[in-house]
């Protein structure tokens, strides 16, 4: 009886997080400044494109900001504020610390800070330039960016730990996180396909190469071949500043080819190998691997994780100037 009753309460737990991450996306909407600030979305997309055409690198950067904030705490920019002498803040934590684009968003807050002060939110501005930078190479938006959100004015180190993915993570893991976030499997699988673009240190992944179990071993659940060419990239030690593409085929291309990297066991990382260790999230990636699929996929889920506990109304602030609270 007391084991049922637990269930039912971690499952009504469970559903409560869902329900509020539900609700506060609901108050989000489409064209929020179409009156507040009518040039807003233009100035954000305006901006996005000239960073990215001079630099196609920033599309995967300016994602994973917009993953890195939404994960831990909601999508409130609290992942851009700085940490100052009283506050260790959320970007010094360790996954964070290699987060880049921050300088993109703070020249588009100076824009719209001249064309509509106190306006257009941090959070906003982060939405709509990761959905802008990675559709630039489509000439159209991929997915619809729903506004209204505003900015947190607390970020903390402690609360990133046990709120993002680890490269490291198993399916179990990842799946309770991403549902934890109002996110299913659809979304666990699709969201992962962010790897597509974008690249990753080799310390990120360096123990699947050369110490596995702590015997000096490979994972075994990485094709052979791939391991190989890893290890010529990444030698042993790793060396924190080397690079490697997160997809084989398409560093810079929005594609579906992740997907069938994953599928012939290249998936970079073992939580992107984890996929294939459910037998759902395996169908999911296969079926992925049609580009139409994934992309209609991947918009739903954007769209969704761009609504996790974001603040609205009177809650938060419109910060001034992103790295700072007013």
């Amino acid at each position: 009886m007391m084991k049922g009753s637990f269930k039912t309460l971690l499952f009504l737990s469970v559903l409560g997080v869902v329900a509020i991450g539900i609700c506060n996306a609901g108050e989000l909407k489409m064209k929020y400044y179409h009156k507040k600030c009518p040039l807003a979305e233009n100035i954000v997309s305006k901006i996005t494109r000239s960073k990215v055409e001079a630099n196609p690198s920033l599309a995967a950067k300016l994602l994973r900001l917009h993953y890195h904030d939404c994960f831990v705490r909601g999508c409130d920019a609290s992942v851009l504020l700085d940490t100052t002498q009283n506050n260790t803040a959320e970007k010094s934590a360790p996954p964070n610390r290699s987060l880049t684009g921050y300088d993109v968003i703070d020249d588009i807050k100076t824009e719209l800070e001249e064309e509509c002060p106190g306006i257009v939110s941090c959070a906003d501005i982060l939405a709509l330039a990761a959905r802008d930078a990675v559709s630039y190479q489509f000439k159209k938006s991929m997915w619809n960016v729903l506004t209204g959100r505003r900015d947190g004015r607390v970020s903390l180190l402690s609360d990133v730990s046990g709120n993002l993915p680890s490269p490291s993570s198993d399916f179990s893991t990842l799946q309770n996180l991403f549902s934890n976030k109002g996110l299913d499997i659809n979304d666990l699988v699709a969201l992962s396909g962010a790897h597509t673009i974008g690249v990753s240190h080799c310390g990120a992944f360096s123990r699947r190469l050369f110490n596995f179990t702590g015997k000096g071993d490979t994972d075994p659940s990485l094709d052979p071949n791939y391991a190989d060419f890893l290890k010529t990239q990444c030698p042993n030690p790793a060396d924190p500043a080397t690079t490697v593409g997160m997809d084989p085929n398409s560093t810079l291309s929005f594609d579906s080819h992740y997907f069938t990297a994953v599928d012939k066991n290249q998936g970079l990382f073992q939580s992107d190998a984890a996929l294939l260790t459910d037998p759902t999230s395996a169908g999911i990636v296969r079926q992925f691997q049609s580009q139409a699929a994934f992309f209609t996929q991947f918009g739903k889920s954007m769209v969704k994780m761009g609504g996790i506990q974001v603040l609205v109304g009177d809650a938060g602030e419109i910060r001034k100037n992103c790295r700072v609270v007013n």
